[in-house]
């Protein structure tokens, strides 16, 4: 049955800014005390919002000024804004759901000024999704809270049970089916078992998605 709109996740999702962003961080929290992998990174941090991160670093032995989150976004941005790639197939899958007059927005635990800076760089992308930008910690409901994709529904107004989440972690995975909304997992690496855990059905490739829309 097509969906009444697709809800995407954006890092790691539409832009592939993880590698970078991991990088950063794990470099940024060795700074401050902190010694862990990019692996560790990953498996600690995805899908959370920067201030969680940085409660829990300072939980593992992590010693942070007061102003560590705003000075690390200020690190990231910039970071980011020397280039981030889309994910491939991702202008296909818009392209699928123009056709098929399907509805989409985006929500991200990251800030709008975070989804502006990646999103921004593809043309392509940006002028489709720049009025449908949606922050989890701007609207004091990051994911795992279901209200971020709740959100976006109401705003693009769609009956939440019609709609798909598409996301990459395990935490908005948990968001999208505490919203009562299919919700397909991306692993684009390893077997996303952590995803399917928690209610994804797991895909591994952007072009599986109009199939498994029914576009």
């Amino acid at each position: 049955m097509r969906p009444a709109a697709v809800l995407f996740d954006c890092d790691g999702v539409l832009v592939d800014s993880e590698p970078v962003g991991h990088a950063l961080l794990r470099d940024d929290l060795a700074a401050h005390g902190l010694e862990m992998s990019v692996e560790d990174v990953h498996r600690l941090f995805v899908g959370g919002t920067m201030a969680s991160v940085a409660v829990q670093a300072a939980k593992l032995g992590a010693v942070l000024p007061e102003d560590w989150v705003a000075r690390h976004y200020r690190r990231l941005y910039a970071k980011l804004a020397e280039g981030t790639p889309l994910i491939a197939g991702v202008v296909a899958l818009l392209d699928a759901l123009d056709v098929a007059g399907v509805a989409y927005a985006v929500g991200s635990n990251g800030t709008t000024e975070k989804m502006t800076t990646t999103l921004s760089q593809h043309p392509e992308v940006w002028r489709r999704v720049k009025d449908r930008l949606y922050s989890g910690q701007e609207l004091a409901c990051p994911k795992p809270d279901p209200g971020l994709y709740l959100h976006a529904a109401r705003a693009l107004g769609a009956d939440p049970a019609g709609c798909v989440v598409i996301d990459d972690s395990p935490t908005g995975c948990r968001a999208g089916v505490a919203a009562g909304m299919r919700t397909l997992g991306y692993a684009a690496a390893g077997n996303g078992a952590a995803l399917r855990a928690v209610g994804a059905e797991v895909f591994v490739a952007m072009d599986e998605v109009p199939g498994l829309l029914g576009l």
